[in-house]
Parts: C-alpha cells; sequence; structure tokens
C-alpha cells in the first residue's frame, strides 16, 4: 500500500508509520521534521499550521491523520486529499464523549461534547467534523489512554523512571483498580488493517476494561527496571486529601468514581470485532522502558501537555515515616 502519514515522528504516528513501514509499504511522512524520522521512510518537511500548507502530490491508498490540536488543519487536509486517497484515518479520542455519562455504557453512539467546547475534546471534535472535506471513507479511531515507546506525554516513562530509583514508592490503591488503555503499537495495526479493510465511522480503540489493574502494571514495572523499589499502596482518599492529583501528579492513575468509570468502563466490541488485538502489559512496560532507558534523563514531553508526576517531598508525607526517612 501507499501510506501518507500526517505526523509520523513523534508516539502515535511513529507506530504507525514503523508498522507501514515493516510490512513493505510505501510509506511517506509529513512533519515539522524536529524529530528524527522512521527508517525506511520519505519525509516531506512542513508545518500544518502554515496557511499555505499543501500536502505532496500524488495518490494514495490510506492516510492516517495523528493532529490533536485545533481542528482546522484537519480540515486542511482532508479537502485537499480528497479524491486522492481511497481512506482516512483520523487518530480521535473518547474525549469527544459528553461527561458525565452516570449509567450509560460509552459505545460509539454515546452523546458527544458540544462542538463549540473550547477544549481538547471540542477540538477532537471538531476534528472528527472536519474530516467530512474527504468525501470518502474515514475512520474515527477514539483511542483512550495511549502507553508505549516512545510516548511523548511522559505518563509510564515517570513511572519507570520513578521505580527505577527505587526506596518507598506510593502507590495508589485499590491494587486491583482495572486500566483501560492501548499500546500505541497496537492501535497502529488496527488503524492499517482497517484502512486495507475500509473500515468507517467511529470505533473505540482500547483495550477491553481491566484489561490490566494499577497493581499488576506497577508490579510489573517495578520488577522490569530492577526490583529496588517498595509499592507503599495507599487508599485512595488519603492521596486525595493531601492534595494529590490524580492524573497528573500521579499519572495513568484516576480513583474510583465518575473520571475513572468514564476512562476505564468503554465498550469496544466493535474493535474488538473488526480484529483490534492488544499485547500483554509486560510488553509494553517492558518495551518502554527498553526505549526509555537509551533517551536522556531530559527527555521532553509534549508542550502542549500539562507535566506529569510527582515532588518527592510531596511523595516522602504519605509513606510510613521509617520509610520517608530511608
Amino acid at each position: 500500500m501507499r501510506i501518507l502519514v500526517l505526523g509520523g515522528s513523534g508516539f502515535v504516528g511513529r507506530a504507525v508509520a514503523s508498522e507501514a513501514v515493516a510490512r513493505g509499504d510505501t510509506v511517506t511522512v509529513v512533519n515539522r521534521g524536529a524529530r528524527e524520522p522512521v527508517p525506511g521512510v520519505h519525509t516531506v518537511v512542513a508545518d500544518r499550521r502554515d496557511p499555505g500548507f499543501t500536502v505532496p502530490g500524488g495518490t494514495w491508498d490510506a492516510v492516517v491523520d495523528t493532529w490533536s490540536a485545533q481542528a482546522q488543519p484537519v480540515r486542511t487536509a482532508a479537502r485537499l486529499l480528497r479524491g486522492r486517497a481511497g481512506h482516512y484515518t483520523y487518530v480521535s479520542s473518547r474525549s469527544v464523549y459528553a461527561y458525565p455519562t452516570t449509567g450509560l455504557i460509552l459505545t460509539e453512539e454515546a452523546p458527544l461534547v458540544d462542538v463549540g467546547d473550547p477544549g481538547y475534546a471540542g477540538d477532537k471534535l471538531r476534528g472528527e467534523q472536519g474530516t467530512a472535506a474527504f468525501a470518502g471513507p474515514v475512520l474515527l479511531a477514539r483511542a483512550g489512554l495511549i502507553l508505549g515507546p516512545h510516548e511523548d506525554v511522559g505518563r509510564l516513562p515517570w513511572w519507570l523512571r520513578r521505580l527505577h530509583r527505587g526506596g518507598p514508592v506510593l502507590a495508589p490503591g485499590p491494587q486491583d483498580l482495572p486500566l483501560q488503555y492501548v499500546d500505541a503499537r497496537d492501535l497502529a495495526t488496527f488503524v492499517l488493517d482497517a484502512a486495507a479493510a475500509g473500515v468507517s465511522g467511529p470505533v473505540n480503540t482500547v483495550s477491553a476494561p481491566g484489561h490490566t489493574t494499577m497493581g499488576e502494571l506497577l508490579t510489573v514495572a517495578a520488577a522490569v527496571t530492577g526490583g529496588r523499589a517498595r509499592l507503599h499502596w495507599t487508599d485512595p482518599q488519603v492521596i486525595l486529601d493531601a492534595g494529590i492529583e490524580p492524573w497528573t501528579q500521579l499519572p495513568i492513575w484516576l480513583p474510583p468514581g465518575p473520571d475513572h468509570t468514564f476512562l476505564h468502563t468503554g465498550d469496544v466490541s466493535r474493535a474488538l470485532g473488526l480484529g483490534l488485538r492488544c499485547r500483554p502489559v509486560q510488553d509494553t512496560v517492558a518495551d518502554t522502558w527498553e526505549w526509555l532507558s537509551a533517551q536522556p534523563a531530559d527527555l521532553p514531553t509534549r508542550a502542549d501537555r500539562p507535566p506529569v508526576g510527582l515532588d518527592p517531598a510531596v511523595e516522602a508525607t504519605l509513606l510510613p515515616q521509617p520509610f520517608a526517612a530511608s
């Protein structure tokens, strides 16, 4: 196949480009050229925010668009590629669903946010709507939490580096808290398979609920990073009462409640029926650590997302005193 990846050197786009090259596809990526390209791709350097942006000449079997900011670049690309590509994938987000959804199973037919929402959710929904300019089959891959090598938000990398440092570690409970996410490489495999099959419409592209648990994730991560960490499992209310922010200060973690239900109990029957397969958490964690171990300590993360991680001094206040002093 001839594949055009709009992105292709960061996280999800890099996974798509790498998988396509591994399949023997002819791959062109369009990005700002700020990162090392995937070996085997043809790179076109361009900034999609430029009013004069255009796409490379030629035709494509499939396009994968990983844009995650304001929607205009999605509309522009979809319009420019109309009649020049057989299929368009927009990597969207389950954030497009209206919140809260109390008592509602989050299928692809669930209510959506207001299209005028000024934040990330609104950007993603407007991006979805912008793909209508393509006037052909469009897959809206509504991912949720995405992990794996090259993660540039820094969630799993923060945990891996904290556990590698060793000693007592504040572990947010409960241990059996279910997690629902997708490895970027499994997402890439799915969207390329779906493009080849001509799949269109929205698809919740994350693992089944409970693919792993917070306990399994951190236990595996502690082992993979050298086994020097001692996990101190702590009741969620204790953490919240200390003013620690879930998701940002303790990445990945959300305490039991509406936010956790929204993110980790979505219906993925359509994705599984279409062939989505998710590798074990052991593989995601180990491969991410292998990649991360070769990166500089000050590995940059995305400037459009808030920094993640917990200050060691704050962490120490919630560890038993013998731990905190060790």
